[in-house]
């Protein structure tokens, strides 16, 4: 049965106005977790306190209502109270006053504690005979009942739901600190979440991540924070991805730049690089005024020593070895990718990643900009099996082959040995120089002669958290 996106009991136990209750029926209908929380739930005024909930944290002063309200709020109205006189309510609330996001993400944690709450005190109460409600959300379960069956069903959901509070209030009353736990368990991770969500998105500016963060769509931003909260993978790149991030904050400031080397003979007058003939003239009594002159006139003779810059700030292609022996890296290479999106994202570059193994699978970034669809597939791909090198080298050339990848450097990450035919790796070497490519390559804890052999640079570390690997954020 399709999902109802509609709240249909905006009743609030709070002062809340209309704009408010508008607010909160935007984020519902854009947020699945809600309305999963809305169809699991046991508590016939779930909408209510859902919306309520946000409120009291999105509000500048949240108050409750004085006046008496319909018998079957009281629930909402102690659970509310609850919430509100937490110790950690107004600290917390620093985070979610007129955050719309925030505030999201803390109703639809803390509305998953209420529905395990629920179903816990149901289950310890049902010795007692209490059998749980049989309609959800105010509105009773009728099919082609007669007007008075109706009229008594929904006098029997009324009877059924104040029972259903009177137990809840009275479970809250005697354990109060079992349920306080639960609020303050579900503002940790709130932040928690909060804070994995700016480094998935959030990008690499030092104190920027908020902002960047608001230029994400709010449907984005909440389809994310829905699978940090509810995936342990997810809240994994997550971490990993705040800690490249920070690094890459420092790295992409510099180019690598490989040593100097002599590349033949120019003019110029660069005393370092003079030939010992003209430094040999600058000596001699007789040619020193003719050297002299040369040198003012950048006329001496020098070696043209340009250092190589093996990245030249054009797009990347990032080939990562998804083969089973690289799972254990799997979570920690994808928070990586992160880390160099946030590089492309600010640095205006297009990004192309290519999971292989014996397959390929291909997820294209322009100008370093991921959709929230696009990150929840990239984590939950993992492929698995054999490695190939040459059919990713092959991808590889096919994308390079593409106008906006034209001038874009290689990274190449692997932890094995695979075979590359010699008529294969000529022709891929003669194509990487005909476009001057540059191949990076990364091996984990292995040597290889066939990855060696494609490469303009090879760097040997155990795993993505070591200096050799943060090489590759100084593209």
């Amino acid at each position: 049965m399709r999902t109802s996106k509609i709240i249909r009991d905006q009743r609030s136990v709070l002062k809340t106005d209309t704009f408010e209750k508008r607010r909160f029926q935007g984020v519902f209908e854009m947020s699945e977790g809600l309305q999963r929380i809305r169809d699991a739930s046991d508590l016939p005024t779930i909408e209510s306190l859902l919306q309520d909930i946000w409120a009291s944290f999105y509000k500048m002063k949240p108050m409750m209502v004085r006046s008496r309200l319909d018998r079957d709020l009281d629930i909402n109205r102690t659970i509310m109270k609850q919430v509100m006189r937490h110790e950690q309510f107004e600290r917390f609330r620093t985070y979610t006053r007129l955050n719309i996001l925030t505030a999201a993400i803390f109703t639809e944690i803390m509305g998953e504690k209420l529905n395990q709450w629920l179903a816990e005190e149901l289950a310890a109460n049902r010795e007692g005979g209490l059998q749980g409600v049989s309609v959800k959300n105010g509105q009773a379960e009728v099919s082609d009942e007669t007007e008075s069956e109706i009229e008594e069903i929904e006098d029997g959901f009324e009877e059924e739901t104040i029972v259903l509070n009177e137990q809840l209030e009275l479970a809250i009353e005697l354990n109060p600190q079992r349920f306080a736990n639960r609020i303050g368990e579900a503002m940790d991770e709130a932040l928690h979440t909060k804070e994995s969500l700016v480094s998935l998105m959030g990008g690499t500016g030092v104190g920027k991540g908020d902002a960047e963060l608001k230029k994400v769509p709010l449907r984005e931003k909440l389809m994310i924070a829905e699978k940090i909260a509810t995936d342990l993978q997810m809240k994994n790149i997550a971490e990993w991805a705040g800690h490249f991030t920070r690094i890459a904050q420092k790295k992409s400031h510099t180019t690598y730049i490989d040593a100097a080397e002599r590349r033949g003979v120019v003019q110029g007058k660069d005393v370092e690089r003079l030939l010992p003939a003209e430094l040999g003239m600058y000596k001699h009594p007789v040619a020193k005024k003719a050297f002299l002159r040369k040198f003012a006139e950048g006329e001496t003779m020098q070696y043209d020593q340009k250092k190589r810059d093996y990245t030249g700030r054009g797009p990347i292609v990032f080939c990562f070895d998804q083969s089973g022996s690289m799972s254990e890296l799997d979570t920690q290479a994808k928070g990586f990718v992160i880390a160099l999106l946030s590089i492309a994202k600010k640095q205006n570059r297009d990004l192309c990643v290519l999971l292989f193994s014996t397959e390929v699978q291909r997820f294209t970034f322009k100008k370093g900009r991921m959709t929230a669809r696009q990150l929840i597939h990239m984590a939950e791909t993992y492929l698995g099996g054999g490695t190939d090198y040459s059919l990713a080298l092959e991808h590889a050339l096919a994308v390079l082959a593409e106008s906006e990848f034209s001038r874009a450097d290689i990274l190449f990450v692997t932890d094995g040995e695979n075979d590359v035919s010699e008529e294969f790796l000529q022709r891929f070497i003669d194509r990487k120089s005909e476009k001057n490519v540059q191949v990076l390559s990364l091996l984990m804890g292995t040597t290889s002669t066939a990855v060696e052999g494609f490469s303009d640079r090879v760097m040997q570390v155990t795993d993505f958290d070591e200096a050799g690997s943060y090489s590759l954020f100084e593209i």
